[in-house]
Parts: structure tokens; C-alpha cells; sequence
């Protein structure tokens, strides 16, 4: 065997054994060496700008009253009631009353609005309204708009079903009251009068009409 040949099977030899060496070495994990990350780790985390909480407050009711009191739960017992009602659309609805009864009143036209009156506001609105014209006065009367408005309280029966609504207005309108020769006897046209009204509404829930009455009037 020459020389060359030898030279080769020791050169082999060697080549076999560091291959051997280096799989024994990858093939193995040291006891200090760490464990692989989680992919969880390795993904930046993103923070979350809100927070979603399962049963939180109703906000068509918290919007208007403070979570958890009488009012709170008034109004929780009449959405079980009538799951439709809404008190963001009865306010909506509350805010045409409004301006629909008052200028009715001032302008002595009750019958449009005797579905939204009970019978004890209509007679108390009719007595106003023929006193008024027995002292031959008449009203012109012009609704500017509302400065405020806001749900002031609420109540709920649970065995009637008898829900009332109390809304706080702050309204804005120009009157003017004239005796029978045509006179200026009270306001100005040019005048703007704030007037502060707390008006109440009720309405038995779940029944067929859908119609609010007006059943109480304060400040």
C-alpha cells in the first residue's frame, strides 16, 4: 500500500469522525441552553384603546340618568316591558310635544293635541283658554326654539304598567296678548321670553297605543 493511499483512508478517517462529533453535538441540548421562544412572545404586543365589557350599563339610559338609581331602573323595567321603547326616540318625541302643546295652548287650539292631553291637563288647559277669551284677550305667540332639554325623572308600576316621564324644557318664544280693541296689553313681539317648564308624560307600556299623554305641568 503506497504512501498516497494511507494518506487518504487517514484523511477519511478523520472527516467521518468530526461529522460524527458535530451530529452528537446538534443532536443534543445542554442543560443550560434556553428553551425555544413561544411564537406568542416573538409578536409585539398591541395594546388595546378600549375595553369590551360583557352586561355593562345601558347607555340609552345612562346617557340621561345616573346609573343605577330610582330613574335607572324605572326605565330598565319598561324596556322589559316594551322592549321597543327607546329613551332616546322618547325624547325625540318629547321635544315635538313640546313645542306642539305649547303653542296649541298659547293659541287657544286644543283640539289637535287632545290625544296627548289626560283629562284632568285638557280640562285645566280649556278652563285657562275660556277665561282667557271671556276677558276678550287674544295670544300671538311664536315658538324661537329650545335651549335645554332633559329627562328629569322616571317611574314605572310594574302592576299597572304605568310608566311617567318627567322632561326638564327651557324653551324660547315671543308672546304678545292684546285686549279686544287690538292693544298690546302684555309682551313684545321682538321680545324673546325664556320660559322653564317640567312636564310629565305617561303611557301604560305594552299597550296598543303608542301615544304619550301629557298629565302633569310644574317648574
Amino acid at each position: 500500500m503506497n504512501s498516497s493511499l494511507i494518506q487518504l483512508l487517514v484523511l477519511a478517517g478523520i472527516a467521518i469522525f468530526l461529522i460524527l462529533k458535530l451530529r452528537a453535538v446538534l443532536g443534543t441540548r445542554d442543560g443550560f441552553e434556553k428553551p425555544p421562544v413561544p411564537l406568542e412572545e416573538v409578536r409585539p404586543r398591541v395594546k388595546r384603546d378600549f375595553e369590551v365589557i360583557e352586561g355593562g350599563p345601558d347607555r340609552d339610559i345612562s346617557d340621561h340618568v345616573a346609573d343605577g338609581s330610582d330613574a335607572a331602573k324605572a326605565l330598565a323595567a319598561m324596556k322589559l316591558a316594551e322592549p321597543e321603547f327607546s329613551v332616546n326616540t322618547f325624547l325625540q318625541g318629547a321635544r315635538g310635544a313640546y313645542e306642539m302643546i305649547l303653542m296649541a295652548f298659547e293659541r287657544g287650539e286644543l283640539d289637535q293635541i287632545r290625544p296627548f292631553l289626560d283629562d284632568e291637563i285638557e280640562a285645566a288647559f280649556a278652563q285657562a283658554i275660556n277665561a282667557r277669551e271671556a276677558e276678550g284677550l287674544t295670544v300671538e305667540a311664536n315658538f324661537v326654539g329650545l335651549r335645554e332639554l332633559a329627562l328629569h325623572n322616571a317611574t314605572f308600576d310594574r302592576e299597572t304598567r304605568r310608566a311617567e316621564v318627567s322632561v326638564r324644557y327651557v324653551g324660547e318664544l315671543t308672546t304678545v296678548i292684546r285686549n279686544k280693541a287690538g292693544e298690546i296689553v302684555e309682551g313684545d313681539a321682538k321680545t324673546i321670553k325664556r320660559q322653564r317648564d317640567i312636564w310629565t308624560y305617561a303611557r301604560v307600556m305594552g299597550s296598543s297605543d303608542p301615544n304619550w299623554q301629557l298629565v302633569a305641568t310644574g317648574d
